[in-house]
């Protein structure tokens, strides 16, 4: 009896010190920044503007070809959803930010709210990406 009264305790503290495998709104932000990143990196390396489009739904990446923007779908660059409850806001109502390709970019600050979070991401002129957890 004493055996498995032990080995319930040992069960509830793993259950316990198991981590919540659902993103935190921390790491959404990190991500996001890291994928803005990339794409400042694939306009300076292949020579052509890449740009990041938002929506309330998630967000895109397009490069700029002959005739207008077309959609970049490969490597890291798939089009990508917001986590379930995140809320998108832009400063300005900015929807892109786009990335010439000596690395310069069109500034842009995003704020990303799920469940009284607050993470901030933030692009500068000189292609800078920012991220700032509340």
């Amino acid at each position: 009896m004493v055996v498995l009264a032990v080995l319930g305790l040992m069960a509830a503290v793993v259950v316990i010190a198991i981590p919540d495998g659902r993103m935190t709104l921390a790491a959404e932000g990190e991500r996001f920044a890291a994928r803005l990143k990339r794409a400042q990196e694939e306009a300076v390396l292949t020579n052509r503007p890449v740009e990041a489009a938002l929506t309330p739904a998630g967000y895109a990446f397009r490069v700029r070809r002959a005739g207008g923007w077309q959609a970049l779908d490969e490597g890291p660059f798939r089009e990508e959803a917001w986590l379930a409850g995140t809320e998108v806001s832009a400063e300005k109502e900015a929807t892109r930010v786009a990335f010439d390709p000596t690395g310069l970019a069109t500034p842009a600050q995003f704020t990303l709210r799920r469940r009284g979070q607050v993470v901030e991401v933030a692009v500068d002129a000189a292609g800078n990406v920012t991220v700032d957890a509340h």
